[in-house]
């Protein structure tokens, strides 16, 4: 066997068979007639018929089963999905997203190609409000496939050069930089690919072959609510202490996304001194100044400027939503 697709499924009933649809009808052969490729999806306890759907779509075909798991988070699944997994490379696909019918062909002209690296990733579309559009992906201009500076990539746009969706990856890599940590709700996958980007090659495809739905309800979105700190990746990244010192472009990466990810727990009164300490690390100094002005202006005027913009984009969202439902 070589690919396993593992799709983590909590609660997705509207959106699994489109992701499962998207990978039996990989071409050039569909994955009933692909003998080195097998389907796992992983059920963590969802409380929708979304175990049922999958259960029925994928009974009596060769390679594919349905694991069902007490609910423990998407880390879990995905581990349990690739500890059953008997295939020596991992794809890994959320069960609101898709393929494109050439996704795996395409990674598998990349392993053959660029065979020292141990992750491959493709370009993806962003998928909001019914429409479609690339990726924003950090790589030079003119760049078409090749081995990527995974911190490099990633600081240009913050636009992750690979997603879960989008990425094959050696099992023997993820087992040995340790899977997903499990206590994780929010960047546990950041926190993964950072550890395989920091002791093995990347080899990226600058070619949208995967669909990130942005379109799911607002309570099903992990983004949109505060995490406590103990399960957000941003606070539990010590281990990368000594790293982050003597590596350059880690550190202008891990700056950003502080930068970025920071600023409601800032606002925030419960989270605030929290995230203070951790804003203590920046280095302002590689920063914007419309940044650096954001967390050294009251902290007051920037709560009211944020509750004025993010009024302003909700309105927007629901004329958009009003527009597509007319």
């Amino acid at each position: 066997m070589k690919y396993s697709v593992v799709i983590p499924l909590y609660n997705k009933r509207a959106y699994i068979l489109r992701a499962v649809e998207s990978v039996l009808a990989q071409q050039p052969q569909p994955i009933g007639q692909r003998p080195d490729v097998e389907l796992i999806v992983v059920d963590d306890g969802s409380t929708d018929d979304s175990y049922a759907i999958a259960s029925q779509r994928l009974a009596g075909l060769k390679n594919c089963q349905v694991i069902h798991k007490e609910n423990g988070g998407v880390g879990s699944a995905r581990n349990i999905g690739i500890a059953a997994a008997k295939g020596e490379y991992i794809c890994l696909l959320d069960a609101d997203d898709w393929w494109e019918p050439t996704f795996l062909n395409r990674m598998e002209q990349l392993i053959g190609d660029y065979p020292d690296a141990a992750v491959y990733a493709s370009g993806f579309y962003l998928v909001k409000n019914g429409h479609r559009r690339v990726a924003p992906i950090g790589v030079p201009p003119g760049f078409e496939r090749g081995y990527i500076n995974y911190c490099q990539v990633y600081a240009r746009t913050l636009c992750m050069p690979v997603s879960s969706s989008s990425s094959v990856i050696l099992k023997t890599a993820i087992t040995d930089v340790g899977g997903f940590k499990e206590h994780l709700t929010l960047g546990e996958d950041f926190d993964l690919w950072i550890r395989l980007a920091l002791k093995y090659k990347i080899a990226f495809e600058n070619r949208p072959l995967s669909n990130y739905f942005q379109d799911v309800p607002v309570g099903q979105r992990a983004t949109r609510r505060l995490h406590p700190p103990a399960s957000h990746m941003l606070w539990n990244l010590d281990y990368l202490e000594e790293e982050e010192k003597r590596n350059a472009d880690l550190k202008y990466l891990l700056d950003r996304l502080r930068c970025g990810g920071l600023f409601r727990y800032y606002l925030s009164d419960k989270y605030h001194h929290d995230a203070m300490t951790l804003l203590e690390k920046v280095d302002w100094s590689n920063q914007p100044t419309a940044v650096f002005k954001k967390y050294h202006s009251p902290r007051w005027l920037e709560r009211s400027k944020y509750r004025l913009m993010k009024a302003a984009s909700n309105l927007k969202q629901m004329l958009i939503r009003l527009k597509i439902e007319m």
